[in-house]
Parts: C-alpha cells; sequence; structure tokens
C-alpha cells in the first residue's frame, strides 16, 4: 500500500514543482471587501487555489463520513458490552472436569453373507 501510496505522491508532487517553476511571472491578486492588491508568483495563486479546494474536499467528505463514524461507535460499544457480559458468564461457570475416557469397544465383524443370499 505504501507502494502504491509513493506511485501517485511523488509524480503529483513533481508535477506541482514543475508547474510552480514554470509560471513565475507575477500577478496582481485583490481581495474584494479589501482595497489592498498583492502582487503574488502565478504558480503559487494556482497551487493555493488547488489546495484550498482540497482542504474544502476533505471537509465534506468527513462531514458525510460522520454517520458512519457514529455507528462504528456504537457498534465498538455493543462489543465491549457482550465482552464483559461473557467474561462475567465465564466466572460464573463451574470449573470443567478432564473428560472421562470411554471404554474401548472393538471393532465389529463386518456382516458375513449366508450361501443362499448369493
Amino acid at each position: 500500500m505504501k507502494l502504491v501510496h509513493w506511485l501517485v505522491t511523488l509524480p503529483v508532487a513533481l508535477l506541482c514543482v514543475v508547474f510552480a517553476v514554470s509560471n513565475l511571472d507575477w500577478v496582481p491578486i485583490g481581495f474584494w471587501p479589501f482595497a489592498d492588491i498583492y502582487e503574488v508568483r502565478l504558480g503559487t495563486v494556482v497551487l493555493a487555489a488547488l489546495f484550498v479546494g482540497f482542504l474544502a474536499g476533505e471537509f465534506v467528505a468527513w462531514v458525510n463520513g460522520s454517520r458512519w463514524r457514529r455507528e462504528a461507535r456504537r457498534r465498538q460499544r455493543r462489543i465491549d458490552a457482550l465482552e464483559r457480559e461473557l467474561a462475567v458468564a465465564k466466572t460464573r461457570l463451574p470449573p470443567r472436569e478432564a473428560p472421562a475416557q470411554a471404554p474401548r469397544r472393538e471393532a465389529l465383524a463386518p456382516p458375513t453373507r449366508s450361501r443362499a443370499e448369493t
């Protein structure tokens, strides 16, 4: 699994670095409620926008997964309660004795056919 992670992460990281180095032009960036204008490199702006989009997507996925996390916690509490109940039940049982050896039976001889049957 780590191999797959690195096979995906390294090329993406390399692409980001190449993109940032290839787009060194300065662009003016302004934020609407503020009157300030900032000069920032184009590669930085694009990578920052991608990063903010990634974080927004992760937040949505985290919120949508809350139902499953809640269900997993509920089930884990149920498992813990059942394990405690089983441990209590095991302590109340009388100690088990070693099973007695059953008497050995001699093997029966196979039935013989009478001459009339053949």
